[in-house]
């Protein structure tokens, strides 16, 4: 089907979103989300050495909080979007295919959270350290892990006539490849919002702002991490009420809408119940400076 809007001006989408590399179907959608993290753990390493951490503490904590977090995100989008998989005549072990697309950003925080939780107690690091030290970070994760939608043609918003519209493909997302017409060319669904766009610019300047608040005062532990709640969900209810795709509503509105409702209200309690607490330390709050006894917390400890 073409779209009935074709002035010149667009924004292009990808007609192919993986690629063989021998036996191998390499999914961009897979290698979005691996820069998202590679780029997120190096910028978390640095910003828990600076409360007093190490690399190796960094690592330790990553390798139990990505695997939950993964897991989190695809159980999050399997539960709210289950007719993709288990409606009559969908492919159920569609579920497990993760590489194909789809992960849910809040289960993938929540579960991350809890691997997150065992990893610091089992590096003998603060909780709320690293949560403060990796929210910058997770938002540039998801910032770089949104062009995957981009690679699969996905999550746009309403249909547009703006110069900085979306031009979006028919997927075969089995083969990776756009569908073609009679003629060979793409085929074409229409011209969106570029809601993943909105949303990756969103995450990169939140971020940006994130660092520079925590360099310029002294927020209490845990006021970083509820920032990143109150601002990544501020705009995320915003590209959820501009998109399109189908999703499950409740009381007209998508699932994800009341998601970054709740979690905006909440992420702005949680700033206010912590932002006159001592800054976070790995070495405060550990005993290596015991002259701010009022910083240490009980090793592990959620917010």
């Amino acid at each position: 089907m073409n779209a009935a809007v074709t002035t010149d001006l667009y924004f292009p989408s990808p007609t192919i979103s993986a690629f063989q590399l021998g036996p191998l179907t390499i999914r961009f959608y897979a290698l979005a989300i691996l820069a998202g993290i590679v780029f997120g753990v190096w910028l978390t390493a640095r910003r828990l050495r600076l409360r007093g951490g190490t690399t190796a503490q960094t690592l330790d904590i990553v390798t139990w909080a990505v695997p939950f977090g993964i897991v989190g995100g695809r159980l999050y989008h399997v539960v709210t979007d289950n007719q993709l998989y288990f409606a009559p005549g969908k492919d159920p072990w569609g579920a497990v295919r993760i590489w194909e697309g789809g992960l849910g950003i809040w289960g993938a925080v929540a579960l991350g959270l809890v691997g997150a939780a065992i990893g610091a107690r089992r590096a003998n690091v603060s909780f709320t350290a690293f949560v403060d030290a990796a929210a910058p970070g997770l938002l540039i994760a998801q910032a770089l892990g949104r062009w995957g939608n981009w690679f699969n043609n996905e999550l746009y918003g309403q249909a547009t006539d703006l110069p900085w519209k979306l031009r979006i493909h028919a997927m075969d997302q089995a083969t990776g490849q756009a569908l073609t017409g009679p003629d060979g060319s793409a085929e074409i669904i229409g011209y969106f919002q570029p809601t993943f766009l909105y949303e990756s610019l969103w995450c990169l300047a939140a971020a940006s702002l994130l660092m520079f608040l925590d360099r310029k005062y002294s927020l209490g532990a845990g006021s970083v991490f509820a920032l990143y709640i109150t601002f990544y969900t501020g705009g995320r209810f915003v590209f959820e009420l501009l998109r399109s795709d189908p999703a499950n509503t409740i009381l007209g509105l998508r699932v994800n809408t009341w998601a970054a409702a709740l979690l905006f209200i909440a992420g702005l309690v949680l700033f206010q119940s912590r932002r006159r607490r001592p800054r976070s330390s790995v070495k405060h709050e550990h005993g290596n400076t015991p002259q701010h006894t009022s910083d240490i917390e009980s090793k592990g400890t959620p917010l």
